[in-house]
């Protein structure tokens, strides 16, 4: 299956203008390493590893969840004068509006003096999106990848065959269609597909049939591309026919609307996973790898056909943090093998280390 990592975004149209200097996070004291996260399911196992990390290193850890929306407005606000924690998450579609701004701390000389982070046990897709330069801004924390989780209690309903891996995007809209028509007095649609849902769905549906969101060099867009065109007309045309209406998928997200028993199946990244099986009816949902696209006159589909999009979050460090070996040194608990492994093991998300 071909993956592809997720760097949109031309970097013209990404500039910002990050003048002015935050206060340092430190809120609490030197002695207090503030952490700033957009996540709470990840929570409880991240302050396990950072607990474990206090114990040796004296530092205690201050974790503040936001939104992400907030998130990246407290970020915004924090380099022109405002509090800035002292490590932080780093997303691929924001990195390049800070790196090489003064406001991420150069990692370079931190990674080239400890042992326990080689840049090699990283995925190299990854490890680019923070990378400017030859400078290392963030460590890589993570990756996703993308799947469908059906309701099998929905299928059953409507008396429709589970989809296995070895189906197409064809048939997907197709399963999606019939899910649509049967549940129409139920008010259950096939599947669900807003705008937002890019990455987790139509970002794939796109590479699948040999487009591209950008070129390689991120120099220019591939929404105008004969293949990226017929991927699209594809998804308006089969697809979205069988999702709710675009004013509910505004209002409502898919997770919401999926753990209501509203929709049949949905594209879904690895990290909403703590979200479904925290459900009660979880043992009426399953998953099944994204679909292949058949665009062959004979109908047969090749390997290299199907897509995920895969993505990684990186920590990072405030270059204008009050304790900058202490916040590497929390950034190394977590991205090293050891951290990263149990990571994965208290289930916060898939390890970013290979």
């Amino acid at each position: 299956m071909g993956k592809r990592a997720l760097a949109f975004g031309l970097s013209a149209a990404m500039a910002l203008s990050l003048a002015g200097c935050g206060g340092s996070g430190s809120s609490g004291g030197d002695q207090t390493i503030r952490v700033g996260i957009w996540d709470n399911n990840q929570l409880a196992g991240l302050q396990s590893i950072a607990d474990e990390w206090s114990q040796t290193s004296g530092y205690s850890v201050e974790f503040e969840v936001l939104d992400w929306d907030t998130y990246w407005t407290m970020l915004e606000a924090g380099v022109s004068g405002g509090e800035m924690p002292d490590v932080f998450w780093m997303h691929s579609q924001n990195a390049l509006k800070y790196m090489g701004s003064g406001v991420l701390l150069n990692l370079n000389d931190y990674i080239e003096a400890d042992d326990a982070i080689d840049m090699e046990n990283y995925y190299e897709g990854i490890t680019d999106l923070y990378t400017q330069d030859g400078v290392h801004y963030a460590i890589p924390k993570d990756h996703d990848t993308i799947a469908v989780i059906y309701n099998k209690a929905i299928f059953d309903k409507y008396g429709i065959d589970y989809p296995t891996s070895d189906w197409t995007w064809e048939e997907f809209a197709r399963i999606a269609q019939e899910i649509t028509e049967k549940g129409q007095a139920d008010g259950v649609y096939g599947t669900y597909c807003n705008v937002s849902t890019n990455q987790d769905f139509w970002y794939n549906l796109v590479y699948a049939y040999g487009g591209e969101i950008i070129n390689e060099d991120k120099t220019a867009s591939g929404l105008d591309e004969p293949e990226t065109i017929e991927a699209m007309n594809f998804l308006a045309d089969e697809i979205l026919p069988a999702c709710p209406p675009q004013d509910t998928m505004a209002s409502t997200g898919v997770d919401s609307m999926f753990l209501s028993g509203l929709i049949g199946m949905a594209c879904a990244g690895s990290w909403t996973i703590p979200n479904y099986y925290a459900a009660d009816d979880v043992s009426n949902y399953a998953w099944v790898m994204l679909p292949y696209a058949d665009r062959n006159d004979d109908g047969q589909c090749q390997p290299e056909e199907r897509c995920s999009i895969y993505n990684g979050l990186g920590w990072a460090a405030y270059s204008g943090t009050k304790n900058p070996d202490a916040a590497w040194s929390l950034i190394s608990a977590f991205c090293s093998e050891e951290g990263q492994t149990k990571q994965a093991e208290l289930g916060v998300t898939m390890s970013g280390y290979i």
